[in-house]
């Protein structure tokens, strides 16, 4: 789980208000997450538990989702 300690952070990161840097943001994370996985290559059970944590955040429905801004037609 020594794998862990490194992704769990990102899930923490606050997301932008401004369409514009939820992009940037957006990007950030993607190459984080692409650059973590190329170069620590983290065992299964650590990769599975990441996933799973983003796909249980992602599906809870509360909006903090690290890949996509959940807002209603009026706001975006």
């Amino acid at each position: 789980m020594y794998c862990l300690q490194c992704l769990l952070p990102v899930l923490l990161l606050p997301k932008p208000t401004e369409t514009n840097n939820f992009f940037i943001h957006r990007l950030f994370i993607v190459l984080y997450l692409i650059s973590f996985f190329l170069e620590r290559k983290p065992c299964t059970i650590c990769s599975l538990v990441f996933v799973t944590a983003v796909f249980l955040l992602c599906q809870s429905g509360l909006g903090h989702c690290i890949f996509w801004r959940n807002c209603s037609e009026a706001t975006c």
